[in-house]
């Protein structure tokens, strides 16, 4: 899923092509994307885009009036900048948005259709589907903590609940708490003064660092190469590959459709976590260091 980095992307990139600009057409390839009723979408034809923002993981795009897009792309869904009037082929195309200068269209691979449009009035509007987490770059270290410790819940899913913290999911949290060197599953009411201020120092440093690098790359061109693994990342997504600070190789906490990418030397104090299932395959067996887990891959 598209988080704070990549949706401050495509907002630049947005940005730079639509402000000022009419919107002349909304066209909807599938009934299942639009989740409002009031205002219609053709409400939108004909006024000028007046501002573009984030909110949480969505991308609000404000026209005349007062109304606003609100898009939400979930897991799979894309945006893409296409010319004028661009046809919206195949099964993955949802949506387009048609400008005088170029279309921009929205697809989402897969058979699951999460991916979502509201089209909302005013400050109030957008305020009904914001999730209403702090927003890292407009609170400080107290609010951050406050905003975590609602719940004693473990770090990983404490940063990527939307309803604490705005904008962070399974990627950028993985590298958060690398660069902190913060166990994944340690709980919020555990941690001491001095790791609370190296997490709120990592989240800030982390966001900002790819920020700043895809913006960069936005303005280069529309930024069709959203992803969730970057060969630059530390940890999320290198399972079994080295570690760049220490060289340990990336361990993994696997559930559902995510997982956990750590490193054990860097971020447990060696301790390798129980992943659910194969834990539940090797019961007593499962390694809890480093060392035991080599060992179980030499048998």
């Amino acid at each position: 899923m598209p988080e704070l980095p990549d949706i401050a992307a495509y907002i630049s990139a947005i940005e730079a092509r639509v402000l000022g600009q009419p919107l002349e057409r909304v066209r909807l390839a599938s009934v299942f994307l639009l989740r409002t009723v009031h205002p219609p979408p053709a409400s939108v034809e004909g006024r000028t885009v007046v501002g573009v923002r984030r909110i949480g993981k969505r991308i609000a795009i404000g026209v005349e009036d007062d109304l606003w897009l609100v898009l939400h792309l979930m897991i799979a869904g894309r945006l893409h900048w296409k010319p004028p009037n661009a046809k919206l082929a195949g099964r993955n195309a949802l949506a387009s948005f048609d400008f005088p200068n170029g279309s921009l269209t929205l697809t989402e691979a897969g058979s699951k259709r999460r991916a979502s449009l509201h089209v909302v009035r005013g400050e109030e509007g957008l305020y009904s589907i914001d999730p209403g987490g702090v927003e890292i770059f407009e609170t400080d270290l107290d609010g951050f903590r406050a905003a975590l410790t609602l719940e004693n819940r473990t770090l990983k899913r404490a940063l990527t609940d939307p309803r604490l913290v705005s904008g962070i999911g399974n990627a950028y949290s993985d590298e958060i708490l690398h660069a902190a060197h913060m166990s994944p599953v340690t709980l919020t009411h555990k941690l001491k003064p001095e790791e609370w201020e190296r997490l709120f120092a990592a989240t800030k440093s982390t966001l900002s660092l790819w920020m700043e690098r895809l913006r960069k790359e936005a303005e280069k061109s529309f930024p069709e190469g959203v992803t969730a693994f970057r060969p630059e990342f530390a940890v999320h997504g290198k399972f079994d590959q080295p570690c760049p600070r220490c060289g340990e190789k990336v361990q993994r906490i696997r559930y559902a459709d995510n997982e956990t990418n750590y490193c054990a030397r860097c971020q447990t104090g060696g301790k390798v976590l129980a992943d659910r299932s194969l834990s539940r395959l090797l019961g007593s067996d499962w390694p809890r260091t480093l060392d035991e887990l080599e060992a179980l891959k030499r048998r």
